[in-house]
């Protein structure tokens, strides 16, 4: 699967990491496990509850017609995800790296009709495997993606970060910073670039600037990768 950028209205730059077809499936069939298992708890209550009145119990209706909205409310009330999709580490985003709304996941909801239970499922993978940004029909109505969330370590999130062998630094200025201010300054880089925290980029950027006097027209996400990068290319010499 692709993974794609979004550029924000701070003219911040923000990778996405688009969920994998096979982790999304596995989330799917998670949630399915979870409604079957409320089915079966509500088929066992009303048994027992018609057993006691003789009679048709319509508390099995209202019991069962919120499994109609399952993931639109869960993915309302929990910030995108439903409970296979927190398991998996995956999350409902809009494109444009704002917020999605309730008409977000509303759009999302009514097409999986279409993309899943008309069809089992298999418009939605089709969709997603030619898409390149992991969207199926409803993701592409409502502008939205599934990205995960799962941290992918490498060797430059070690404390000694990797820099490339041609890197050629751009400011000098950062060697007016020490360790410690370098730590506080890539921890917050990299968790506000996984938590898509676009106005702790922005901060953080000002803030670096006004420590090392640094003048320049650089995005925020760039800037400070470079500046990282720069603080070890003048200590590690």
């Amino acid at each position: 699967m692709d993974n794609f950028q979004i550029e924000t209205a701070q003219n911040i730059t923000i990778h996405q990491n688009v969920a994998n077809i096979t982790t999304r499936i596995g989330s799917f069939l998670i949630d399915v496990l979870i409604i079957v298992a409320y089915y079966i708890v509500v088929i066992l209550f009303s048994s027992l509850l018609n057993l006691i009145t003789y009679k048709f119990s319509f508390v099995t209706i209202i019991l069962i017609f919120p499994v109609l909205f399952y993931s639109l409310i869960f993915e309302t009330f929990m910030n995108g995800q439903t409970p296979g999709k927190y398991f998996n580490k995956l999350r409902v985003v809009r494109l444009d790296g704002r917020k999605p709304t309730f008409g977000s996941y509303l759009i999302r909801w009514l097409l999986r009709i279409i993309d899943i239970t008309l069809f089992s499922g298999s418009v939605a993978v089709v969709t997603i495997l030619l898409n390149g940004k992991g969207q199926r029909l409803g993701d592409i109505a409502a502008s939205t993606t599934v990205i995960s969330e799962r941290k992918r370590v490498q060797l430059s999130d070690t404390l000694i970060n990797s820099i490339p062998d041609n890197h050629i630094p751009t400011f000098p200025q950062v060697t007016l910073l020490n360790d410690k201010d370098v730590q506080t300054i890539r921890h917050l880089y990299k968790d506000a670039l996984r938590k898509r925290k676009h106005e702790v980029l922005l901060k953080l950027s000002d803030k670096v600037k006004e420590l090392t006097e640094i003048k320049t027209e650089m995005k925020p996400v760039d800037f400070l990768d470079v500046v990282i990068k720069d603080y070890y290319y003048y200590t590690q010499q």
